[in-house]
């Protein structure tokens, strides 16, 4: 995922961060002490070529071979876009798990090795940024990279910024540690609105006021259509008052016909839960309890 951003005043919610690939012990070279293969190689060496190569996804100097299908590409999402495209057939379509990764190849020198930090012929570090367990090679250490051992995947945005859900299984932002809602499992399913998996998701996820999770652009296309309830639970992704307020001066100004005016009905509040009866009117029904038009008659 891109870098992740904080918008605490942005009414879709708070974000998290976003993911790269997950990892255990993780470094930069060569500002910080990473392995015993460093205080051997000289500074010249380590930052030769840095964030000359790479892909689309990260800036590194090596590439990966894939064990399953024995063919070499820039990175691990390199080879899921290439063997999920549409001119796949799809029973040959799949994804590199990160794990599987065995063997890297040098982009300077095109020496292929097993997977680790410091090029076993050059002597060049393959990305600043690295991560044994994840094998993940990044040069761009702008992106603040840190492992999370909970969630036992890469997070970028600095691990100063965020924090740990154990109910809702991944990192927060640091802001919302003692607002959010807590939901079993938040990131552990798909997108609601384009099905993605969003735990490892590279793309912007926002946490609604009902601690469900979704997409940032999927989030905004909703509001673009006019629709600002949670496509789970129903309850309403930001404040929305003034609406409410609108609807109040509509229903005011106007009445309905003497023979539904004494018209009742029972609804349920989406927003508050509470159920109650309440005067029929064509435009609206109001909660009695939270005063919210988030409501269906039951």
């Amino acid at each position: 995922m891109g870098r992740v951003e904080d918008q605490t005043e942005s009414p879709i919610g708070q974000h998290v961060p976003n993911l790269q690939n997950p990892i255990s012990s993780a470094g930069r070279c060569p500002t910080v002490e990473l392995t015993e293969d460093l205080n051997s190689v000289s500074k010249e060496k380590l930052e030769k070529g840095v964030m000359q190569y790479g892909c689309m996804h990260y800036r590194r100097r090596c590439r990966i071979w894939a064990p399953c299908c024995n063919e070499i590409f820039d990175c691990r999402h390199c080879h899921n876009e290439a063997k999920n495209s549409i001119d796949v057939d799809w029973m040959k379509r799949h994804d590199l798990p990160r794990h599987d990764l065995q063997q890297v190849i040098c982009s300077l020198c095109g020496t292929e090795q097993e997977v680790r930090q410091v090029c076993i012929n050059c002597g060049v570090c393959m990305g600043r940024y690295f991560c044994e367990t994840c094998k993940l090679f990044d040069d761009d250490i702008l992106k603040q990279q840190y492992h999370c051992n909970y969630c036992k995947i890469c997070r970028i945005g600095g691990r100063e910024n965020f924090f740990h859900c154990y109910k809702c299984g991944c990192c927060y932002s640091i802001k919302l540690k003692n607002s959010h809602a807590c939901v079993e499992g938040a990131m552990h399913h798909d997108c609601p609105v384009c099905f993605e998996y969003l735990f490892d998701s590279r793309t912007d996820v926002s946490v609604l006021p009902c601690g469900h999770t979704i997409h940032v652009h999927c989030l905004k296309e909703m509001q673009k259509h006019l629709q600002y309830a949670c496509p789970l639970c129903s309850k309403s992704v930001c404040d929305m008052s003034k609406v409410w307020g609108k609807l109040d001066m509509e229903i005011a100004a106007t009445p309905m016909p003497a023979s539904s005016q004494n018209k009742m009905v029972r609804i349920l509040c989406n927003d508050c839960g509470a159920n109650s009866q309440v005067q029929f009117h064509v435009v609206a029904q109001k909660c009695g309890n939270c005063k919210s038009y988030n409501t269906r008659q039951i």
